[in-house]
């Protein structure tokens, strides 16, 4: 895919991972749709360096847990040409408003529900509502942004960062990522990044991160085959790749964590065997 031209949907990019993704798009001349809604200390500096005078890209307030916010933003769409090329889908519910924690503390009893509605639903919403406009196009492109969470759920060290209902949502990416990329097919290809721990995104940078105590977090590096965290700059060349120069992927996963799964499970020597004399 050549992304100069292209409309781009980009979901997060208030951000860490969100912005980098949206700025190396617009860097390579796409035009950019910014919903935001919560993170209000971070959607002033998003509006100064993609929506000031002049600009080509359009930002929009919207909760997108809800319908009709979801359909205002395929009226931005609908309203600047009616196609589009890339939908970035990074929404989850990332620490806002509450951290991880106990679903029964009166303080959390919605958690359940809002990392449902965030995580999944809304990723449901947006692409059921942006079909139509990748369909317009020649050639389109979904990357669904996903966590290990659906894999690890909440055994050994993950359980530090990830809860129940976020493991459980991240779960349900997986199953949407392969049904999208049967709907999508042949124009449109769906794929997916499950992310480890980044900076901004659960590590580093977060205010879970912030939470933990020296040991805990030489722990999650530890358990990491590659030793560290990964950055936002790192998921947005991923995305760059999936884009660029994987024409012939979709419904795959690609799994950016620096080994995070893999780890804690250290390789044996190879055991002698046992051969039969003649």
């Amino acid at each position: 895919m050549d992304i100069y031209g292209t409309t781009a949907l980009v979901l997060g990019a208030t951000r860490g991972i969100g912005r980098a993704m949206a700025r190396e798009l617009a860097a390579r001349g796409a035009r950019l749709v910014l919903p935001w809604y919560d993170w209000p200390e971070d959607v002033k500096s998003m509006q100064d360096e993609f929506l000031g005078p002049g600009s080509r890209h359009i930002g929009l307030r919207a909760d997108l847990r809800k319908k009709e916010d979801v359909e205002k933003v395929g009226q931005a769409i609908a309203a600047a040409g009616g196609t589009l090329e890339i939908l970035i889908n990074n929404i989850e519910r990332g620490g806002m408003p509450i951290l991880h924690g106990s679903y029964t503390l009166p303080v959390n009893r919605d958690q359940w529900q809002r990392e449902m509605e965030t995580t999944l639903h809304a990723k449901w919403l947006v692409f059921n509502q942006c079909l139509p406009f990748l369909q317009q196009a020649a050639q389109a492109s979904v990357i669904n942004i996903s966590s290990i969470a659906g894999e690890t759920g909440r055994a050994g060290i993950a359980g530090l960062l990830f809860n129940d209902g976020y493991a459980a949502a991240n779960r349900g990416v997986q199953t949407l990522t392969r049904t999208w990329a049967r709907l999508g097919a042949p124009s449109i290809r769906v794929n997916e990044i499950m992310l480890g721990i980044i900076d901004s995104r659960h590590g580093p940078g977060t205010r879970g991160w912030g939470l933990f105590s020296e040991k805990e977090k030489q722990q999650i590096l530890d358990h990491t085959l590659l030793g560290r965290t990964g950055t936002p700059a790192e998921v947005a060349e991923c995305m760059l790749f999936v884009l660029e120069k994987a024409d012939f992927m979709t419904g795959a996963c690609l799994r950016l964590d620096g080994g995070f799964t893999l780890g804690g499970e250290a390789v044996p020597p190879m055991p002698p065997g046992a051969l039969e004399e003649e």
